[in-house]
């Protein structure tokens, strides 16, 4: 008798490459550790989310706290992915006018704002983050080295360029944290932002209206803030 053929539900999956076992555990720790916290997740829940053996963990990490820096490490990577065209440290903001500065710094609230409201993996960053900024470990500095202080200072230096002032006085500096605060605030606020608006979600058009909010706001305090250009 003629066996039955394996039906494609029973058929063995392919063995994922170390490489693929790797980010599967790093982007489920990366969530795991968002939405519930890094002590209240186990490596075993980690590892049957990334569909990976338990000892994998240790393999490629070393343990839990060095998953818990490979998913800070990827962070950095994806923000500087995304904003890395627009932040190029090759990009010399000294040689850039005014007006060319300021549709710099424009640009890159605009891809923060896009990537934070339209972006399905932001929602697993921003939980991850806001638990490192609640309870700060080796992991909120490497996102800080990696990601928050290099824009910042990329970002002030965009503004010096763009109205004249210095990129380190501290007024420069407050200035540029409001103005990321005011994109970072519909993510991290996102609950309270939808109760208040009477929205069941962040479309294309309510990201649409606050992106040009936030673009609208840029360019209104560049230009109370520009210095006249001396004239000869």
């Amino acid at each position: 008798m003629a066996r039955n053929p394996i039906s494609p539900s029973k058929a063995r999956r392919p063995l994922a490459s170390a490489d693929e076992t790797r980010l599967a555990l790093i982007r489920a720790a990366l969530k795991l550790f968002g939405a519930q916290g890094f002590d209240a997740t186990s490596t075993r829940e980690i590892a049957a989310r990334a569909n990976a053996n338990v000892a994998s963990i240790t393999y490629h990490f070393g343990g839990k706290e060095g998953l818990r820096a490979a998913a800070a490490e990827q962070i950095v990577l994806t923000l500087r992915t995304n904003e890395g065209a627009l932040l190029a440290e090759s990009l010399d903001p000294r040689t850039l006018s005014a007006d060319e500065a300021e549709g710099h710094l424009v640009s890159v609230f605009d891809a923060m704002a896009s990537f934070l409201l339209a972006t399905p993996e932001a929602e697993d960053i921003a939980l991850f983050i806001l638990r490192e900024l609640a309870q700060p470990t080796a992991a909120l500095d490497i996102i800080y080295e990696g990601m928050f202080r290099p824009t910042h200072e990329r970002m002030c230096q965009l503004w010096a360029a763009a109205t004249g002032e210095g990129p380190d006085s501290e007024a420069t500096k407050v200035t540029l944290l409001t103005l990321i605060g005011q994109v970072v605030y519909f993510k991290f606020g996102r609950a309270a932002v939808l109760r208040r608006m009477g929205w069941s979600s962040i479309d294309e058009d309510k990201a649409g209206l606050i992106s040009g909010t936030v673009r609208a706001n840029v360019r209104a305090i560049v230009a109370s803030r520009r210095k006249p250009v001396p004239t000869a």
